[in-house]
Order: C-alpha cells, then sequence, then structure tokens
C-alpha cells in the first residue's frame, strides 16, 4: 500500500466514522431546559462538544484503518474471495 493510498483510505474512514459519531450525546435546548436563540432551528444542537467527537473520531478511525490495512497487508482477504467478483487466470509472460 502506498502512502498517498494509505492516507486516502484512512481520510475516507476517518469521515465515515465522522457522521457515526456526530449524533451521540447532542441534545437541543429545548431538551437541555434551556430557551432557543433567535434564527437557529429548534432541533440546533444546544452544546455540540465537536473536539471530544473529532478526537474519537480520529482514535476510531485508527482502529479501524489498522485492521483494514493488516487484511490487505497479510492478504486475509483477497479479490478471489469475493464471490460476486469475476474470476481471471494468471498472465504468463512471454519469453
Amino acid at each position: 500500500m502506498s502512502l498517498a493510498f494509505g492516507i486516502a483510505i484512512y481520510f475516507v474512514i476517518w469521515w465515515i466514522m465522522l457522521f457515526a459519531v456526530l449524533p451521540f450525546g447532542v441534545r437541543t435546548s429545548e431538551e437541555a431546559g434551556e430557551a432557543s436563540n433567535a434564527g437557529f432551528a429548534e432541533s440546533a444542537p444546544h452544546k455540540p462538544k465537536l473536539l471530544p467527537k473529532i478526537l474519537a473520531t480520529t482514535i476510531l478511525s485508527g482502529i479501524v484503518f489498522a485492521g483494514i490495512y493488516a487484511m490487505m497487508v497479510h492478504h486475509v482477504i483477497t479479490l478471489d474471495d469475493i464471490p460476486f467478483f469475476p474470476r481471471y487466470e494468471p498472465v504468463q509472460e512471454a519469453h
């Protein structure tokens, strides 16, 4: 796996994990027992606590990326293991 490919995979995993983590612990102003500010949607989070969510996303993404990296490097799952992919014969080089 090249460095650029690894960074791209980590970036995609990070964004997916961010959207999975964002809803945790979200409360609206009404649920927090405070008045909603004018100009904001009533469903807007009261205190979104983004820094802990970003840190959690980074840690979880690192764990998921490590698993995917290990599977790719150690060939745990190959393209031949995926049932709906076509089977190709190895190419013989002419000498």
